[in-house]
């Protein structure tokens, strides 16, 4: 986890530029103006929460979403990002993919059953914070490195991936090449061929990065940065549609951001905001269904009476639930 406050309203910000580490290309800094107006999220009166624990985060969320598949290893590791993998082991047979970190300790992708909820495999990988992960063109992609001003992206071999899932115990799994350094991979999404990663930011708005995945897993840095909102921990792309995860504190809500693709300045675009439980993270979509991982279920927090919300599964909702708002 990001070690998290207030997930409320977009804090007030002037965008500045900030190049990426070599070796990525340059990156040019989104044109912001010159003073920002917060954007504030639905604060609707609260519904039943009766599939989570705690108190209800909004009527509007509870009305959308709810429980989905347990997570895997919560008594030793701390989910971050989600992931879908597409006919993994033949013609319709998906898999959702969670990271979960431990401090000092290896990370692990977590492979789950969308069908049955059952957990499929559990593989090891190197340590990291693991904040996002997705999967494109024959690559699973996923943070490298801790949380910082700057990321890394690391790579792995779906066929190498694949063997290792189907092995009993927790085999592990080394990266492909080394890591490639980009502005920020706190959380990373793809679609289409591109991926996505940007940085979270606690108190202004941050950015996030577009690049084209080539054939051999080396990305291309599409030279345009896009605007996202405080506080930002998790990213699914649809078509036409940025949702965005943000969270930050045990003791608050989280937001989810719907957000109409085509303009990188929030201000400008077209977009609803509505309270989520606290403590959200990645966000992925399978069969028309997005998919929403919380932390709060981890063996840190859920004996914390501070936390607001212990999660210990995905949520689920129609992701055209989502997309419909904007």
């Amino acid at each position: 986890m990001l070690r998290h406050t207030l997930a409320g309203l977009l804090a007030t910000a002037t965008a500045i530029a900030v190049p990426a580490a070599q070796p990525a290309p340059a990156q040019a800094a989104a044109t912001a103006p010159a003073q920002l107006t917060a954007i504030s999220c639905s604060t609707a009166a609260t519904g039943s929460g009766r599939f989570y624990d705690g108190p209800s985060a909004s009527k509007i969320y509870d009305a959308k979403f709810s429980a989905g598949p347990l997570v895997a290893q919560l008594g030793t590791h701390t989910p971050q990002g989600a992931a879908t993998w597409f006919n993994w082991d033949g013609p319709n047979r998906n898999l959702l993919l969670v990271t979960s970190y431990r401090t000092n300790a290896r990370s692990l992708i977590i492979g789950i059953n969308p069908g049955t909820g059952k957990t499929v495999g559990v593989v090891a990988i190197a340590a990291s914070h693991v904040g996002g992960i997705t999967v494109s063109n024959g690559w699973a992609f996923v943070q490298g490195g801790n949380s910082g001003s700057n990321g890394t992206i690391r790579k792995y071999r779906l066929s190498e991936l694949r063997t290792a899932m189907k092995k009993a115990g927790t085999p592990y799994l080394k990266q492909v090449g080394t890591a490639r350094v980009v502005y920020g991979a706190s959380f990373i999404s793809s679609y289409g061929g591109y991926l996505w990663s940007g940085r979270f930011q606690e108190k202004t708005r941050g950015k996030m990065y577009q690049y084209k995945i080539n054939a051999n897993g080396s990305l291309t840095t599409i030279n345009r940065a896009w605007e996202v909102p405080t506080k930002t921990q998790g990213l699914l792309v649809a078509k036409n549609h940025f949702i965005f995860s943000t969270s930050y504190g045990r003791t608050n809500r989280s937001n989810l951001y719907v957000v109409r693709r085509g303009q990188p300045d929030l201000d400008r675009a077209r977009l609803k905001c509505f309270r989520a439980p606290s403590m959200s993270e990645g966000m992925t979509e399978l069969g028309g269904r997005a998919y929403l991982v919380f932390e709060s279920g981890s063996h840190l927090y859920r004996s914390d009476p501070r936390t607001l919300n212990v999660i210990p599964r995905l949520h689920k909702t129609p992701l055209s639930a989502l997309t419909a708002m904007v």
